[in-house]
């Protein structure tokens, strides 16, 4: 099968080459992908900055594991003898590591569901990291409830995208940050305001929120929590990357900051993929409540340009590959 690989890091040595199909073990599944996507964390992952490496478990001087890419749609080919819930034939969409090929193997209790039938394979394909993100920073980390005010900044990346429509889909207020040429999209997402930052600082605001969805965090603690209610909740999902150090410094100064006064509080984690959220996802989707917006789809055999495009910073919505 082809597949995109890497022998070292840095987005120039991913390359398109025949691997061998894998096999599914009793508890698996073999997807034929049709669809995938680029997430940061994908970007991180291949170029490889020195931190990045140090924490996590790719190996410092080179990558451990050759293959690229995590959320995919496509068709289950073949299941495992274990695997009663899923057939050859079913089409859905998940994540699992190495999703950028013809083929890739996912355990069947894992990040991975049924694809609702009127959502296309690149919108699928577009949904697992971003979504489940998205679906756990408001529910698990934010705690959002109805009624209440929820400011989302970088409202037009794939986490952001996803953010507006699930908080919308929780009953909350929901305020939109983004750019003079996001705005129109934003409000067509369900928010219920949207501020452009190219105009307007939102942290100069009077208005005051329940919550803070950061994906775009670019100021400091004492800065941005004045937009806080007394026991509002900022939940830092991203920040600008570093050559070297990827989002880690801006990440450790805002949680530093945010242990030294005040009772709001800050939430920062990384999104647990499970098997329960992609079936949230799958009912939202199929419930209309959320959408997959696609800036632009590539080609397998273009994925490098994918990964470039994503690292410059202004993918509105997914950016995706097909397979």
């Amino acid at each position: 099968m082809k597949a995109i690989v890497r022998a070292a890091y840095g987005l120039d040595a991913l390359e398109l080459r025949e691997i061998e199909t894998p096999t599914p073990a009793d508890n698996e599944v073999l997807v034929r992908v049709r669809a995938a996507s680029v997430n940061p964390a994908d970007w991180y992952t291949a170029a490889g900055p020195l931190m990045v490496r140090a924490i996590g478990r790719e190996g410092m001087r080179k990558p451990k594991n050759i293959r690229v890419g995590t959320d995919f749609a496509g068709t289950v080919e073949a299941v495992g003898a274990g695997v009663t819930h899923f057939r050859p034939g079913d089409d859905v969409f998940g994540a699992r590591t190495g999703a950028l090929a013809e083929y890739v193997v996912v355990p069947a209790d894992r990040a991975i569901a049924v694809k609702p039938a009127d959502v296309t394979f690149e919108e699928a394909g577009g949904v697992a990291i971003a979504g489940v993100t998205a679906l756990q920073g408001l529910r698990d980390h934010a705690q959002v409830e109805p009624g209440q005010k929820v400011l989302v900044n970088g409202a037009s990346g794939g986490v952001g995208t996803f953010t507006v429509q699930i908080a919308k889909a929780f009953g909350a207020d929901v305020t939109a940050v983004c750019s003079t040429r996001n705005v129109e999209m934003a409000r067509s997402l369900g928010a219920d305001r949207v501020i452009d930052y190219t105009r307007e600082d939102f942290r100069r605001a009077d208005q005051q929120y329940d919550a803070l969805l950061d994906i775009a965090s670019t100021g400091s603690w004492s800065r941005t929590r004045r937009v806080l209610k007394a026991n509002g909740t900022l939940v830092l999902v991203g920040a600008p990357k570093s050559r070297f150090l990827g989002p880690l410094p801006q990440i450790a100064r805002m949680i530093i900051a945010s242990r030294l006064r005040g009772s709001q509080r800050l939430r920062f984690y990384v999104a647990k993929l499970t098997n329960a959220d992609m079936n949230v996802m799958r009912e939202l989707l199929e419930a209309g409540n959320v959408r997959t917006v696609v800036d632009r789809t590539y080609p397998l055999s273009e994925a490098p340009a994918a990964f470039a495009y994503l690292g410059e910073g202004h993918a509105k919505g997914k950016v995706v590959v097909t397979v």
